[in-house]
């Protein structure tokens, strides 16, 4: 038999209160943002002090609304601007889905910069500290895109022992005629040859690179001090770290039905971490040449 596991079919709901509902998704953004507040905390007080825990406190609700406003108006710029145009009170339809992490990003860079200035904080002094739990929310994200049952990977391999069937999942191209028989008899019961495709769980992919990876090199480069005194090395390093990760799960993600893929079979995700790469690159080679801040 083809080792071949079927989609869970998780509820995307975890709890119905009348008209109010607690989603995964939610869920994800709630514990990146409070886990990761956690975590800054208790960073800017290590040499050199870059704020003071209180204006740690005062920045949450800086970076709730930089990750919600921008990556909800990201995915409307950089994704499906055509379709928002022509209606645009779905903008703020956010319970149907539709967020970007780059718009996000950019979100969460303009609150830190305006933070900062209005703070008289050292600016990339605190966006090293917030690079170095950014991977907490991505990984919790990419977790939550699993459980939705969205955001599936290509078609994988039938001997893949993690291939996985996602009865929702767009349909590219059919499974052979014998794959389909086999299938039929263990995970594909009842459904059609072009919803039996065997791909890979690429958000669980994505969790491992741009959260669980990534969070592990950012958290070992946080803990030395002359790495943290040059500013802009650790919010370099994550771009970086971002970019490539990112890059490299495209691969194994199905690009979105209304984009597909995009010139010499890129993807939108791989085009637009193609400049995180670049400015990660600069800030990394330019705190190499500053002067390390005092402790």
């Amino acid at each position: 038999m083809i080792p071949v596991l079927l989609f869970p079919q998780f509820d995307p709901v975890i709890v119905q209160l009348g008209p109010l509902s607690i989603r995964w998704y939610a869920l994800a953004y709630i514990l990146g943002l409070v886990v990761g507040w956690r975590w800054v905390r208790r960073l800017v007080q290590l040499p050199p002090v870059v704020a003071t825990p209180l204006q740690v406190d005062d920045f949450l609700t800086w970076a709730t609304l930089g990750v919600v406003l921008g990556g909800r108006l990201g995915y409307v710029l950089f994704y499906q601007p055509g379709v928002y145009l022509a209606h645009p009170l779905s903008i703020f339809a956010v319970w149907e889905g539709g967020m970007s992490f780059h718009g996000g990003m950019l979100g969460v860079v303009i609150a830190i910069i305006v933070f900062c200035w209005r703070n008289a904080i050292p600016l990339l002094g605190f966006a090293d500290r917030i690079a170095v739990v950014a991977p907490i929310g991505l990984g919790f994200g990419r977790i939550a895109n699993f459980i939705n049952g969205e955001l599936w990977g290509r078609p994988a391999p039938d001997w893949l022992p993690w291939a996985m069937v996602f009865p929702r999942a767009t349909p590219v191209e059919q499974p052979s005629l014998h794959t389909y028989e086999l299938l039929q008899q263990t995970v594909c019961a009842g459904l059609a040859p072009m919803q039996c495709v065997p791909r890979h769980p690429s958000q669980l992919y994505q969790a491992l690179l741009e959260g669980l990876v990534l969070f592990a090199v950012m958290a070992v480069l946080s803990r030395r001090q002359d790495i943290r005194a040059r500013f802009g090395t650790l919010a370099g390093v994550f771009l970086c770290g971002y970019a490539v990760a990112r890059i490299i799960g495209e691969f194994f993600r199905e690009p979105d039905a209304f984009l597909g893929f995009l010139a010499f079979g890129t993807t939108m995700g791989q085009i637009l971490s193609i400049p995180m790469l670049l400015v990660g690159l600069w800030l990394i080679w330019r705190a190499r040449l500053a002067r390390p801040s005092p402790a």
